[in-house]
């Protein structure tokens, strides 16, 4: 089994094991994103405050709003990335070996080559999963109707029930999702949100797995220099460092690219016919400019200390359990190499 599909299978199963633990922090985050409206911005609630007022006026489900999609959307980022990242990695030692050889560099990889690197595997990883992301995104953001006490003294509603209810929508699923996306932008609308990721390249999705790696690989070499270690990969180091690492590298990433995070966000979200003209968006920089002309610089940075917590400890948890994961396959592998050969030793006696 090569190590590109040993380093696919593990970031799958690390990834999963990451959204399952911070997943309702994400679904927080990303109406914190997507909210439009400022005088309707709760940004002064604490994260925790606001998990409970989805719990107790959607219930605790709506937390979990696309988790199915998700999982099997991280599983697939996770596995792609990796694999695609492990794939070119290997060609550019390749490369930085064949270099050695004819006097030119140390045969290592540098922080350039680290990002170019990741910013092709991201560049697939997009292209690849981006209609999953959206799909989640939809059912994420999608809320229980809230109806007014005016609306109420319309109907001639009872004194009693005079105060702001919420109404039960129908379920809301991924065939739900799906179909409703495909009817408002048809196939293109599977793509939406591409642009902050491609054509911007190399930022969001490209640049901040991009980033995140850079500084990941740079730290790793750093630590495993100064410990004189000659090991491949993260072998050595125990699993706490791992997360450490992990943890410092997704924050930076975050930092630099979270503003088109909230971008990305708001066009994957349902353009609702119906909202007011000034948070109707119709591409990435109509999304740009409105939100600057309307809401302020600070609208970039939404929910940002929500997205920190749970990216970074998603990312931390994602690092360490793949890299045991990988440990423990070639462990696994190794252990069944030498009782092939030790078959193969007695069998020639």
């Amino acid at each position: 089994m090569s190590d590109a599909v040993i380093n696919g299978v593990a970031g799958a199963g690390g990834g999963i094991i990451a959204q399952l633990i911070t997943y309702p922090l994400q679904t927080v985050n990303t109406r914190q994103q997507t909210e439009r409206d400022p005088s309707k911005s709760n940004a002064g609630d604490g994260t925790i405050k606001q998990m409970c007022q989805v719990v107790k006026q959607e219930g605790w489900r709506r937390l979990y709003g696309g988790l199915t999609p998700s999982l099997v959307g991280t599983a697939a980022s996770q596995g792609v990335y990796y694999y695609f990242y492990q794939l070119f990695r290997d060609k550019a030692e390749a490369t930085s070996l064949a270099r050695q050889m004819k006097g030119v560099g140390d045969g290592s990889i540098g922080m350039l080559q680290s990002l170019v690197v990741a910013a092709f595997a991201g560049s697939v990883n997009v292209l690849m999963t981006n209609p999953i992301w959206v799909i989640v995104t939809r059912m994420q953001t999608h809320k229980k109707a809230s109806i007014s006490s005016e609306n109420l003294v319309l109907a001639n509603a009872p004194d009693d029930v005079l105060e702001d209810v919420v109404v039960e929508p129908p379920p809301y699923g991924t065939i739900d999702a799906v179909q409703e996306l495909f009817s408002e932008a048809g196939l293109l609308g599977f793509w939406k949100g591409v642009l902050p990721t491609l054509i911007m390249h190399p930022w969001l999705q490209v640049s901040n797995p991009s980033i995140q790696f850079m500084l990941y690989e740079a730290m790793l070499k750093k630590m495993k220099k100064k410990r004189g270690s000659t090991a491949k990969g993260a072998e050595g180091l125990a699993a706490f460092e791992i997360f450490l690492l992990g943890a410092v590298a997704k924050l930076g990433a975050t930092v630099v690219t979270y503003p088109l995070n909230v971008v990305k966000a708001r066009l994957q979200a349902k353009q609702a016919l119906d909202i007011d003209r000034r948070h109707h968006y119709q591409g990435t920089w109509d999304a740009i400019r409105k939100m600057i002309r309307y809401e302020g610089l600070a609208a970039f940075y939404k929910g940002m200390r929500t997205k920190i917590v749970q990216s970074v400890l998603a990312a931390a948890v994602l690092f360490m359990v793949k890299e045991e994961l990988v440990k423990a396959v070639k462990l696994v592998l190794n252990r069944d190499l030498r009782l092939v050969e030790k078959s193969k030793a007695k069998l020639s006696r």
